[in-house]
């Protein structure tokens, strides 16, 4: 029995000495480690060390934009007055004088390039003959080109006749043909006006190399064929506006006979102020504003689709980086936890913003409330001047106010932050440590 009683004295000495038991602690006996209290000065001190934190990716910042700026669907004819009286009189809408300048070459049009004549002598005294064999026409395709033998396509639309005829003389030299030639237009077919309603015979006149005026316009279709002069009118629809010319007021001003009109122009004389002889072109008018109508729809219907391409895109970026994150297949920087916490282990380090000490402490793996001492809890910093060196900033936590300085102190990647354990709680585990022990031993010495 005294031997049993001599074995728990000397169990106790030596727990008391360290060697039963081993507690994890800080300690700055070898010089290499430095402990700092946290105060709000040293806090300061602390942060000085500057970190970026690691950015998630663009696609979280992103989004799938929006439908953007659609086509325009042009301005739509003015509505048709429904009463069937006649005023007294005609409001007259002048239309503003356009100076488009002078005939530029378009889709349709038929240009004549004559070049010089390779024959004889004879045949070229013979001059006309000759003149018209070497004469060829050509037609300004859709892409506004024309394609000349031994050349190739020569782009000649939206450009004067003076020069389309540098553009030819140009081509014909890079490709070392006599460059002795001339140009002219056959064919006007890219610019036209058209006329309808009470006129003799609609129809559509082109615009030349001379400015074509409102009575030439209206001779080439017939004249205008109403006997009803005082409640009659000359209607002009240009770029989506309607203007009107009383007839009357149009027969007794010759400068509004000189009107010049623009490619794209519609003339109609209309009768009656009901416009219901007009009514089958302004229902062409409509038609083709519903068709551009039709064309917004399907832009708008596009940019929804790329809009909707976007977001599924963007989605699944987003959706496979938190996959990655779940795999640990993205480089991260952590803090380690360990000591007398919940769960010992390392705590990732948020994206895009800076981690304080409080965040890392109420983390789910953080600071152990039975077990943890409050008193000692460090942040562990290696410094980089020195291999070895730790910097160990100590937070006494037993003045629940000094918790505000865990807020300010911001983290660095690979601290460590360790928690001493209570002094009941070192006692404890002495205690289960020994225990068993002590009833072996007991039990050895009583079978003796």
């Amino acid at each position: 029995m005294r031997k049993w009683i001599f074995g728990v004295i000397a169990a106790v000495s030596l727990t008391a000495c360290g060697v039963a038991y081993v507690s994890p602690q800080v300690s700055a006996t070898d010089g290499k480690v430095r402990v700092v209290p946290l105060s709000a000065d040293s806090v300061l001190v602390a942060n000085r060390d500057t970190y970026t934190p690691k950015q998630i990716p663009n696609a979280f910042f992103q989004n799938a934009g929006s439908a953007g700026a659609l086509r325009s669907a042009g301005a739509a004819p003015p509505p048709s007055l429904s009463e069937q009286q006649r005023p007294a009189t005609l409001a007259a809408r002048i239309p503003p004088p356009v100076n488009p300048g002078p005939y530029r070459i378009g889709v349709g049009d038929v240009v004549l390039l004559a070049t010089k004549s390779a024959g004889t002598t004879v045949e070229e005294l013979s001059g006309l003959l000759a003149a018209q064999n070497s004469r060829q026409g050509y037609t300004v395709q859709d892409d506004g080109a024309i394609a000349v033998p031994d050349v190739g396509r020569i782009n000649l639309e939206g450009l004067t006749l003076e020069e389309a005829e540098a553009q030819l003389f140009q081509s014909l030299v890079e490709n070392r043909i006599d460059p002795t030639f001339s140009l002219e237009i056959a064919e006007f077919n890219s610019q036209r006006v058209s006329l309808g309603g009470a006129v003799a015979t609609p129809i559509v006149v082109p615009i030349t190399l001379t400015p074509l005026r409102l009575d030439e316009a209206l001779t080439r279709a017939g004249g205008i064929a109403t006997a009803d002069v005082d409640f009659a009118s000359i209607r002009i629809y240009r770029d989506g506006t309607l203007y009107q010319i009383p007839l009357t007021q149009y027969l007794s001003e010759p400068e509004l006979q000189k009107t010049r009109l623009a490619a794209g122009d519609s003339v109609f004389v209309d009768t009656a102020f009901e416009l219901e002889k007009a009514r089958a072109y302004f229902e062409e008018q409509i038609t083709l504003s519903q068709f551009r109508q039709q064309g917004r729809s399907l832009a708008l219907a596009q940019l929804n689709t790329e809009i909707e391409l976007r977001r599924a895109a963007l989605t699944e970026t987003r959706v496979n980086f938190q996959d990655r994150i779940t795999l640990d297949a993205v480089d991260r920087d952590y803090v380690y936890l360990t000591g007398e916490v919940t769960q010992p282990g390392r705590f990732a380090m948020p994206f895009g913003q800076q981690t304080t000490l409080a965040d890392a402490l109420y983390s789910d793996g953080g600071f152990s409330s039975e077990t943890g001492n409050p008193a000692q809890i460090y942040v562990l910093r290696s410094a980089e001047a020195d291999f070895g060196a730790v910097t160990a900033w100590h937070l006494d936590a037993r003045n629940v106010t000094n918790l505000l300085l865990a807020t300010r102190m911001n983290l660095l990647p690979n601290d460590i932050i360790f928690i001493a354990e209570q002094p009941i709680t070192r006692w404890n585990r002495v205690v289960q440590q020994l225990v068993p022990s002590l009833i072996t031993s007991g039990v050895g010495i009583a079978s003796r």
